[in-house]
């Protein structure tokens, strides 16, 4: 039978009857933290988008788009490969603006989700959970792994430890391939680790990110969270009255205490049978039956009960322990729920009256439109022009006024072009030897050029002149000025 929730009523007097009692927890506390496997909706779609995230980060690499890695950072050439577009060095403001935009669009879910990124897309908790998930498998549940931790050291315990840290290794040599497949060819990169084949510098950084996986997600965890992740430092500066985040509703819950399920003590009930009863109880009980489930499914360790706390990642574990505990008792759930400060005092505001919903939102949206125009400003042909420094020009035997160049060209595409070469500024230049040209994809030509000019049509002893790269059947197109010299 559904229990009628009264604590909520403003007016109701056995609120003003509770007297404060001590509450304590019901498991040993510890320094190591051994997280309680919990299931329940909010776990289900944090497994299954920390699923997504694992499976993307190992995936990816191997596909292939034309012939190529379709994902790749290649280091040597200085190119990143996006399927089908290349990015140079000097076009990494791009990814500069999609990391600053990726920051405001996080600042933005913030002020209504808080950390919801932690809790269910951060890679940190990913990886942590997996590791998690293979002690429980190894050494079993919550209660078991701190048996284990007290036992003397035995054959049974010196084995599931050392399975236990060789399934983390593993683990943690694929995450260290994983990454380093995004900078160097993945189908290469995988044989050449595990025949040992890999150069020196390949294998340093692959066992670099190795180790750092497994003391990050096997030995830190938490503490990664708490101490190192600047976000839980900054995050409470985007917090505000609206924000919802993983609460315990305290008016509804209060005071917590035990008891049995099917004599579940409060406020309703023993105003029911008896205002007087209440004189032999030592409080009166609101919803919350201190099982403590909260705190050992909690990743980080906290009590929820105690407050809003930095160190809350709102993965929800405790959201989904409690309406478990609630199911049990047949009580209301979302005891701990997604809820913001302002819905728990019944006076929320429309999310679009803050202003830090509008100013992250139109930071958002400028940084997006930076990015736009930078890749629609972006030409896929780069042209640098050097003159010849040997000598400013050269007067011919016809009489005409010639100067060198050599031109730089890359086709910053994938796939073969063919470009020609115009000269402007002036109706008298002419171009000396062949105009059209055939560059192979990501390839820079050092084109050497010259130019011949009649000198009763040149204004002076400087004059302007255009190199114009264009590419053939296409729009495509880069220009650069210089100087054209003759004898004053």
């Amino acid at each position: 039978m559904q229990k009628k929730n009264v604590n909520n009523t403003i007016d109701n007097p056995a609120r003003e009857q509770r007297i404060p009692v001590t509450v304590l927890s019901s498991k040993p506390q510890s320094s190591k933290i051994h997280i309680r496997q919990q299931k329940g909706d909010f776990q289900k779609i944090r497994t299954g988008m920390n699923s997504l995230l694992v499976a993307l980060f190992f995936l990816l690499p191997f596909i292939s788009y034309e012939e190529r890695q379709a994902i790749l950072f290649d280091l040597n050439q200085q190119q990143f490969f996006f399927f089908g577009t290349t990015l140079w060095p000097q076009d990494f403001t791009i990814l500069a603006w999609v990391f600053i935009t990726a920051a405001f669009l996080l600042f933005f879910i913030t002020v209504f989700w808080g950390r919801v990124w932690c809790g269910y897309l951060c890679p940190q908790t990913a990886w942590t959970f997996i590791y998690v998930w293979v002690e429980t498998r190894i050494e079993g549940n919550r209660n078991k792994r701190f048996a284990l931790d007290k036992a003397p050291w035995s054959g049974d315990k010196l084995k599931k430890r050392l399975l236990k840290h060789y399934v983390w290794g593993a683990v943690a040599l694929l995450t260290g391939c994983g990454f380093i497949a995004y900078f160097v060819p993945a189908r290469e990169l995988y044989i050449d680790i595990f025949s040992f084949g890999a150069s020196f510098w390949v294998t340093t950084w692959v066992w670099f990110f190795a180790i750092c996986t497994y003391l990050n997600a096997g030995w830190m965890r938490e503490q990664m969270c708490l101490h190192c992740c600047p976000y839980a430092r900054f995050q409470s500066v985007m917090f505000d009255s609206n924000t919802k985040t993983v609460t315990y509703d305290a008016a509804r819950g209060e005071n917590r205490g035990p008891r049995k399920r099917n004599q579940a003590l409060n406020s309703a009930n023993l105003l029911a049978a008896n205002l007087e009863a209440s004189s032999t109880v030592n409080a009166i009980l609101g919803d919350c039956v201190d099982c403590n489930l909260c705190v050992e499914v909690c990743p980080t360790g906290i009590d929820i009960r105690n407050g809003l706390q930095y160190e809350c990642i709102d993965c929800g574990a405790c959201v989904d322990a409690c309406n478990q505990t609630m199911d049990k008792f047949g009580y209301q759930r979302n005891l701990i729920g997604y809820t913001s400060e302002n819905a728990l005092s019944g006076k929320a505001e429309p999310f679009y009256e803050s202003y830090k919903f509008i100013g992250y939102g139109i930071a958002a949206l400028l940084m997006l439109t930076v990015i736009v125009a930078d890749i629609y400003s972006r030409s896929n042909i780069e042209l640098n022009v050097i003159r010849d420094r040997q000598s400013l020009y050269r007067e011919t035997n016809d009489a005409t006024i010639e100067n060198s160049y050599t031109l730089k060209i890359r086709n910053k595409t994938q796939q073969t072009r063919f470009y020609r070469v115009y000269v402007s500024g002036n109706s008298g230049y002419r171009l000396v030897g062949q105009a059209n040209l055939k560059i192979e994809p990501g390839e820079q030509l050092d084109y050497p050029v010259t130019v011949i000019a009649t000198p009763e049509l040149l204004a002076g002893a400087r004059n302007e002149i255009t190199f114009t790269i264009a590419e053939q059947h296409n729009y495509a197109q880069a220009s650069q000025e210089s100087s054209f010299f003759a004898p004053i």
